[in-house]
């Protein structure tokens, strides 16, 4: 680790960051009676970086969507940068959505857009400006390394380069939150490291970052604050923790 980097590091945990994301006593329990949240109390400040580790069918999932209000709550509060997302209207989820960087599994590209587009469009549903869509645009897109290929589609792309194209449409917003749900999941070892260089790039830049993951190698070797999650508790939570799981 850098020298740099454990200095921020000691920076965040003496409290010189302000507090992105605060979970207080949040219980989940789906209509079919299973409890996935069992009393989380978690809080994460800005310009970190946290692995969400844990078995599957532990809480994972819910612990992730519950901070970008793809689930809510059944009780408890959420607040992501200033906003309570256990008490926030329906109406008012998409302005919250521009404050915080999905990334998914499966990329989630539209396509019949090409690379350009499907980033540009996080900016167009917002009626930004064409002048600064394209900087935009054209700055995230140098950042992953696809500013030559702007004009394909996903179809003629690999699954490491999907994948950069969903994370430059993530940051395009410039949030300050990114949470990713398994980013390398479907993507080979070179490939997963290559997309973990870009999440240790963008967190330098001072975006908070929440990343669920199965993979063993990266935790360990990228070492950030682990949260695990278990039965629907966190069970574990350390800066510099292990993976702590068999894969």
């Amino acid at each position: 680790m850098l020298l740099s980097e454990k200095i921020r590091q000691l920076v965040i945990a003496i409290g010189g960051y302000k507090l992105m994301i605060s979970m207080k006593n949040v219980y989940k329990k789906y209509p079919n009676g299973i409890v996935a949240a069992n009393g989380f109390n978690v809080e994460i400040k800005q310009g970190e970086f946290v692995y969400v580790v844990g078995p599957s069918g532990a809480g994972k999932s819910t612990f992730i969507k519950m901070m970008y209000r793809e689930e809510r709550p059944t009780s408890g509060d959420i607040i992501v940068n200033g906003i309570n997302l256990a008490t926030l209207k329906s109406k008012r989820v998409p302005y919250l959505r521009r404050q915080i960087g999905v990334v998914f599994q499966d990329f989630k590209l539209l396509p019949r857009l090409n690379v350009y587009e499907n980033v540009a469009f996080a900016l167009e549903v917002i009626e930004e400006s064409p002048k600064v869509i394209r900087k935009r645009v054209m700055e995230v897109l140098d950042l992953v390394g696809l500013k030559h290929k702007a004009r394909m589609f996903p179809t003629e792309l690999s699954g490491g380069e999907q994948q950069r194209v969903s994370i430059a449409r993530s940051i395009v917003n410039i949030p300050k939150v990114m949470i990713a749900d398994e980013p390398t999941g479907n993507l080979d070892p070179e490939t997963s490291w290559d997309i973990m260089n870009l999440f240790e790039e963008i967190n330098r830049r001072g975006t908070t970052i929440i990343m669920a993951t199965h993979n063993k190698e990266i935790v360990n070797t990228n070492t950030h604050r682990v949260i695990a999650v278990e039965g629907g508790l966190v069970v574990r939570d350390e800066v510099g923790g292990a993976y702590g799981y068999e894969s």
